[in-house]
């Protein structure tokens, strides 16, 4: 009997220890990625300095760039597609399109082997659903995962952009107007949010509400056409032509607030513009 005893108590040491190391390594503190950097577009395609600061923060026009644009929906693409020529032409010299339409393919070594020494990776518009069938839980994922780890660059545009939240807003296979769709999941290079994207060109700014009524915990980001967050651990800062809204559950506005009639506070949402930072972690425009 005290033998049985003794073997209990040690299980359950053991099983409480691991399960403390397991728990040390869940890290809540961190939004964004705690190496590397993300660089989320709206859409639009006609800002070449969002590239160029892309390529920038990739290392320069020489290292390897990935461009992934299997959101579009097509079979094949050639060695020009989902922005990779507009890449090319701001001066990067190494980028290779990758695509595929079978999660085995995704899954295999052979595919994900340019990968292996990508500095950055860019993700082309289309519908963000279609990079989930093709890549969610894939060695593709994996490895696009290891090149934040060691301080490379993602990036995206318009459905490139919503994948990088948590949350895949418009995620519907049936039309891009249901926010909440068959498809709740993107890869989650951010924490925690939903991000939009064509907010002002497309009128959207009121969509995110569908999406946090069910889901309040989330911060709501949207990005407007030909604008950027450009993220670094818990800190983004806005570049590009227009707006940036932010749907944290507060008001903020450089003349201040005190004389405005404001909606309730499960309506509210503010503008960033061009060079405004924001803190993720705590959810405040920074000073």
């Amino acid at each position: 009997m005290k033998k049985i005893y003794c073997f209990i108590s040690l299980f359950f040491i053991l099983s409480l220890s691991n399960l403390q190391g397991q728990n040390s390594k869940i890290d809540n503190t961190n939004i964004g990625p705690v190496n590397g950097t993300l660089v989320i577009v709206g859409g639009g395609g006609r800002s070449d300095s969002i590239i160029k600061t892309f390529i920038k923060l990739a290392g320069g026009n020489d290292v390897p760039i990935i461009v992934i644009p299997t959101a579009e929906g097509s079979e094949r693409y050639d060695q020009n597609s989902g922005g990779a020529d507009k890449i090319r032409k701001l001066g990067a010299t190494n980028v290779t399109v990758l695509h595929a339409t079978d999660r085995n393919i995704a899954n295999s070594d052979s595919f994900v082997m340019p990968l292996n020494n990508a500095k950055a990776i860019w993700f082309g518009g289309g519908r963000q659903w279609r990079l989930v069938d093709v890549y969610k839980n894939t060695l593709t994922e994996k490895m696009i995962w290891k090149v934040l780890e060691r301080g490379g660059v993602i990036g995206g545009s318009s459905a490139g952009a919503t994948i990088q939240g948590s949350y895949l807003t418009r995620g519907d296979t049936k039309n891009n107007q249901i926010m909440m769709g068959n498809h709740e999941e993107g890869f989650g290079f951010l924490k925690n949010v939903a991000i939009d994207q064509h907010v002002l060109a497309r009128n959207r700014q009121f969509d995110m509400f569908d999406i946090l009524k069910s889901r309040p915990e989330l911060l709501g980001i949207g990005i407007d056409e030909n604008t950027a967050i450009i993220v670094h651990g818990n800190q983004f800062k806005v570049i590009g032509e227009s707006y940036v809204i932010v749907y944290d559950g507060t008001f903020w506005s450089r003349e201040g607030s005190d004389l405005k009639n404001l909606p309730e506070k499960t309506k509210l949402f503010y503008f960033l513009h061009s060079g405004d930072e924001y803190d993720l972690l705590n959810r405040k425009v920074k000073p």
